[in-house]
């Protein structure tokens, strides 16, 4: 099976200290230790995307109120509950983690119950699908696995092959923090991943995000002045 960064057993800690920091290293399992203790006391909160309001999603695993999961997870599940189980796929095994889920799921790398391991460049469905999905995968193309290189090529050929995976009225969507992958981030300035639809959100204080445009969300830094993302794209492309 093809490798990613984060799967081997040396090179995934300077991988991780590179992406997040040092400190992330400590911090990381301390939130996971007292995440019982914390998602207790997080105010029940909501944020507006495409004319309806989101709860922000609180979980032990990724520590979802540390970084963009938080509202990545309501976003995904928008999009995966827009068709039948049967008519939806997932791109990155992300939102079985938190809960049942009856799509169809690939992933190139994670070996888990359900989940099919195919690289999506590659993968074929006899049925096309009416929504495709994915949560903080595709900044990851060609930039963490450990034959990278040329990311932007990468990214752009495997959002083509998700769309030709679509039915004629389908949905293709993916979340990506921004500044995570430098070559993305140009794609995304430039205009040259050419989404129908494309949404913004920046991260405001430590618990809070909120919609903005193209122009401030690349502005932000990737981990400060929080840790992770501290602004989101959200793109949607049909068939």
């Amino acid at each position: 099976m093809s490798k990613h960064l984060y799967n081997a057993k040396i090179s995934k800690f300077r991988w991780f200290a590179a992406r997040f920091g040092v400190s992330e290293m400590f911090l990381k399992p301390l939130r996971a230790t007292f995440a019982p203790v914390i998602i207790p006391t997080l105010p029940v909160k909501r944020f507006p995307f495409k004319g309806r309001e989101l709860e922000y999603f609180y979980h032990r695993y990724n520590m979802t109120w540390a970084c963009e999961r938080c509202v990545e997870v309501p976003i995904g599940r928008y999009y995966a509950q827009q068709a039948k189980a049967s008519e939806v796929l997932e791109v990155g095994n992300v939102l079985s983690h938190y809960g049942s889920v009856g799509h169809t799921i690939i992933d190139k790398y994670e070996v888990a119950p359900g989940v099919k391991n195919a690289d999506i460049t590659t993968f074929t469905s006899a049925v096309p699908f009416r929504v495709i999905f994915s949560i903080s995968t595709f900044e990851h193309i060609g930039f963490d696995d450990e034959a990278g290189s040329g990311s932007a090529g990468k990214i752009k050929a495997a959002i083509a092959c998700c769309r030709k995976l679509l039915a004629p009225d389908g949905t293709f969507a993916i979340t990506v923090p921004i500044s995570y992958n430098p070559e993305l981030n140009e794609l995304i300035s430039s205009g040259e991943l050419e989404p129908r639809a494309e949404y913004f959100m920046r991260r405001t204080k430590r618990l809070t995000w909120e919609p903005t445009d193209k122009k401030d969300a690349l502005k932000a830094k990737y981990r400060k002045p929080f840790p992770y993302a501290n602004a989101v794209m959200i793109a949607e492309w049909g068939s």
